[in-house]
């Protein structure tokens, strides 16, 4: 049996719940025909759908016909409640889109069309209403083409006549050859090319008449190709839903291998198991419990309790965040008897199902506010809220959702020590690709923080709606990685984990440079040629962006984006001055930086400092109390490293004082093999080699010489980790990939220049812990000390003791990998060094080298 996830998608009043009803009749899945005008449709049976008469919430049918089970999955027609059918599209293995054939392609149409183009969904075209249409089949599909492209064919006609084989051919070189060829076109190579999105296949008919019904499911049926499937469990949840029971439903597909009753289950990123209660197979309002869903299936599954939309579980990934998002933000005004925080709990159950209603708490203005698409969904929502929770609630004060996102990477640290609590976090935020969301992964060493705490502080992360300093709106576009972290074996709770990752994000988006992020439209804007100018005029005073206008005959069309604030009831104006004549089609293109950021964040005027519940500090303990410490300073008393450091001098590149050079000048002069190795790398000098880096005198003041940091006593010492280096600069690597010694002899050569210069203790480590009887050696080349440690023992190992011991007297640094996992332990007064960061040292130490020798050439 083919098993096939088909979902029907339409502009508002086209036809598309008519359509469900037919194909469901037509198969015997109901025995009677209801209708939309009588509110008695299989699908649509919400009381609030019937009265109204529009489909709202996303529905499953499941039909069978000969060897294909269908799950039909009828979702929204209305604008407003886009989100809920682009939820549905991610499941899809087909889609069958319904045109009215009496208003042809209509402003949602072309949005389902993109839509269904960024999932990359085949398309099936059902052409409604042709018994009221006026104009043709050829007509329409000349229309269709006209507005999305080729390879809409007509498969209502003969489909065994050679102007059928020829139409089709005209659309896939392949079955062009193949027509040429032989004649004709088999139906396996049709199935290939309406997959593969070469055909999409249209059918005309008139649903509520029952007419082309019976051949359109006939040919969803033929020219279908069952999905192929792996064999590891994957499952992906696109919707959330409350069965009227109490029971929380998530919807989902089973992407690969099957699903068993009393399963134990996880999400993609593992931060949660949790086991499988009942499986259900719905078909409008009515289930039948199952044992198990194959691949395929598409379920209700019921025990889970932290899944969301979009969330892959097992092996099946996350979705990206979606395209069509809410731009439209609304105060909640509750009635005076209902507490707000009472409200606020009921109505996180409805963000859970629809998260792009962002329900947000302003915690200075103790209101609760929320994102919308539009007027529509707003009287929906009051119905949903009354029906739900016996709440009856108003909105005001529509405005524009704002978002802010950062542009540079920062290290956030949080510190939550209250007496006997203990937890510290440090994260890595930085810039996401635009429309990614907010990414959450992990870096930290298990040595360093148990996976049990990792996978709690991610879950803190997940969990919460972080919003930016400018002007409190939700974040986004960003990724969170957890790079380090402390618990206490007796004072850590999961409480305390969860204050101080909180606290480390607004610590790192306090230091980062954020910016406010505005929503856009994408526009086509078809008007009068004699209204062209007055409407280029107006684009470009909403701070818009237009491609040339494209006349064609007396109409004109211009394509472009600009702000929602400035665009949003720009319509009205169109229809006035064209007088009725021109339309205007906006679909929301997305976050970009705000046109007027510095107006925006004045009129909203938020203090990130004030805002007590989004707090920045860090609570520190001294003489058994807690203390608070400003975000600015928490550097100075965290507990562990900062993973992220800034290159001041005094850590990583101290000044080149003309003392340096002189100094190298002189021990070169005196040491030949040091330089024969200089001369290899910088070629000969050819003037006198004991005066020929010598330079004019600097005449800068003293005040304005560079002053060296104050050292520990004793002299510094350089500890490199050699094949951590190796591996980590790509000329090294590469050479090392041909031969390891010639790199070894490589790294040598560029350390001996290096020290020569910056005059400290300079000792490389080997590893040879992996090197059978290795008993470990010391060997002095030239003026570096070089170390191969015995068998069994790493040169993390060796590095670890010997910066224990030698930072109690020395300035130690260490040169180490960029690889957070290799991260080596450190003791007091000691500095790491990354790799890429020791590189840029190296290669600044040469460039100097270069510059005081120039003049010798």
């Amino acid at each position: 049996m083919k098993r096939l996830a088909i979902g029907i998608l339409a502009h508002v009043d086209a036809g598309k719940t008519t359509l469900s009803e037919a194909l469901l009749y037509r198969t015997g899945e109901i025995r009677k025909l209801g209708r939309v005008d009588h509110g008695n449709t299989f699908l649509d049976n919400n009381s609030i759908e019937r009265s109204r008469g529009i489909t709202i919430f996303s529905k499953q049918a499941v039909l069978r016909y000969n060897d294909c089970i269908i799950s039909l999955l009828d979702t929204p027609g209305h604008i407003d409640f886009s989100v809920e059918a682009e939820r549905v599209l991610q499941v899809l293995d087909y889609a069958v889109l319904v045109i009215s054939g009496s208003d042809g392609v209509q402003s949602h149409t072309e949005t389902l069309w993109r839509l269904l183009s960024r999932y990359n969904v085949p398309v099936f075209l059902f052409i409604n209403k042709m018994d009221i249409a006026q104009k043709g089949s050829a007509e329409l599909i000349n229309e269709l083409t006209e507005r999305f492209g080729t390879g809409f064919v007509d498969f209502s006609a003969d489909r065994d006549s050679d102007d059928f084989y020829e139409a089709i051919s005209m659309c896939d070189n392949v079955l062009m050859e193949q027509f040429l060829e032989k004649g004709n076109i088999n139906d396996e190579d049709i199935t290939a090319s309406v997959s593969g999105r070469r055909i999409f296949p249209c059918c005309f008919g008139s649903a509520l008449k029952s007419e082309g019904i019976d051949e359109f499911i006939e040919i969803l049926c033929i020219y279908t190709a069952q999905p192929v499937f792996g064999s590891q469990f994957g499952a992906k949840v696109f919707k959330i839903a409350d069965d009227g029971q109490g029971n929380r439903l998530s919807y989902m597909k089973i992407t690969g291998g099957s699903l068993k009753v009393r399963t134990a289950v996880s999400d993609h990123n593992k931060i949660w198991t949790e086991k499988v209660n009942q499986i259900r197979i719905y078909s409008g309002a009515k289930y039948q419990s199952i044992d198990e869903a194959e691949a395929g299936t598409v379920c209700a599954v019921t025990g889970l309790s932290k899944t969301a939309t979009g969330q892959g579980i097992g092996a099946e990934r996350d979705s990206y965040s979606p395209v069509i998002e809410p731009v439209l933000s609304y105060k909640i005004d509750l009635p005076s008897e209902i507490d707000a925080h009472t409200a606020l709990i009921k109505l996180r159950i409805l963000e859970e199902e629809d998260p792009q209603l962002h329900i947000v708490w302003n915690e200075q203005l103790q209101e609760i506010h929320i994102a919308l698409m539009g007027k529509i969904q707003l009287e929906i929502l009051k119905s949903v809220i009354y029906e739900r929770f016996g709440m009856k609630v108003d909105f005001s004060h529509g405005g524009i959702t704002y978002k802010e996102t950062i542009e540079n990477k920062v290290e956030g640290v949080g510190h939550y020590e209250p007496l006997r609590h203990y937890a510290e976090v440090h994260l890595i935020l930085e810039p996401g690709k635009r429309g990614s969301g907010l990414q959450f992964c992990s870096e930290c060493r298990e040595d360093d923080l148990d996976r049990n705490w990792q996978r709690l502080i991610l879950a803190n992360l997940q969990e919460k709606t972080h919003i930016g300093v400018l002007t409190g709106s939700p974040v986004t576009d960003m990724k969170v990685t957890l790079v380090s972290g402390r618990a206490h074996l007796k004072h850590t709770e999961g409480g305390d984990f969860r204050q101080a990752c909180y606290r480390a994000v607004r610590n790192g988006l306090m230091k980062a440079k954020s910016v406010v992020l505005e929503p856009r439209y994408d526009f086509k804007l078809e008007i009068p040629n004699e209204s062209v100018g007055r409407a280029l005029t107006d684009i470009q005073q909403m701070s818009g962006e237009f491609d040339p206008p494209v006349s064609n005959g007396e109409m004109s069309v211009i394509i472009g984006n600009a702000p929602v604030s400035e665009m949003q009831d720009y319509h009205t104006s169109v229809i006035s001055y064209t007088h009725g004549k021109g339309r205007l089609i906006c679909t929301v293109k997305g976050y970009y930086p705000c046109h007027n950021q510095d107006e925006v964040i004045a009129s909203i005027g938020y203090d990130p400092e004030s805002d007590l519940n989004n707090s920045a500090d860090s609570v520190f303990c001294a003489h058994g109390a807690g203390f608070n410490v400003k975000w600015n300073e928490v550097c100075n008393y965290m507990h562990l490293e900062s993973t992220l450091k800034e290159r001041k001098d005094d850590c990583f590149f101290e000044p080149i004082t003309r003392q340096q050079v002189n100094s190298y000048r002189d021990r070169l002069a005196e040491d030949k093999e040091l330089m024969a190795i200089f001369e290899r790398t910088y070629g000969p000098i050819k003037r006198d080699k004991r005066t020929a880096m010598h330079t004019e005198k600097d005449d800068m003041s003293s005040s304005r010489k560079p002053k060296a940091a104050p050292l520990p006593k004793g002299p510094e010492y350089l500890l490199v980790d050699g094949y951590n280096i190796i591996f980590s600069w790509d000329e090294l690597k590469k050479a090392a990939e041909e031969n390891l010694d010639l790199a070894r002899s490589m790294l040598i050569n560029t350390l001996c220049n290096y020290q020569g210069f910056r005059q400290c203790n300079l000792i490389l480590v080997f590893d040879a812990y992996k090197v059978k009887g290795a008993v470990g050696e010391v060997e002095k080349v030239n003026n570096i000390t070089v170390v191969y440690t015995k068998e069994a023992e790493t040169a993390d190992t060796y590095i670890e003791k010997a910066t224990h011991d030698l930072s109690k007297e020395h300035r130690v640094r260490v040169a180490t990998s960029d690889n957070l996992e290799q991260t080596i332990i450190l003791g007091n007064g000691a500095y790491r060094i990354s790799a890429s960061e020791f590189y840029e040292e190296i290669k600044r130490t040469e460039k100097a080298i270069k510059e005081f020798i120039e003049v010798s050439r």
